[in-house]
Parts: C-alpha cells; structure tokens; sequence
C-alpha cells in the first residue's frame, strides 16, 4: 500500500493506495508540501 501524507499548517493528512501511479498523481495534484511511502501496514481503524 501506498501511503500520501499531506502536511498543512495546523493538520496532517493521510490517504491510503494500492499503486505507486495512484499516490504519485495525488501528489503531483496537491499544492501543499507531502510525501509518498510504502508500508506493509493498513490505515484501517
């Protein structure tokens, strides 16, 4: 899973997706400062 994270003034943003392609677009679509990973770990609550 690929994880974007979406860092903003008073708040920290997290979405979760199954390909790199995916959270690469997310990032290239965002105008605030974030990060792409990977992790074997699930963001489900």
């Amino acid at each position: 899973m690929w994880v974007l994270t979406i860092f903003e003034k008073d708040n920290v943003r997290m979405f979760q997706f199954e390909t790199k392609e995916e959270a690469q677009k997310a990032l290239e679509a965002t105008t605030q400062p974030a990060i792409i990973s990977y992790t074997t770990l699930s963001l489900a609550a």
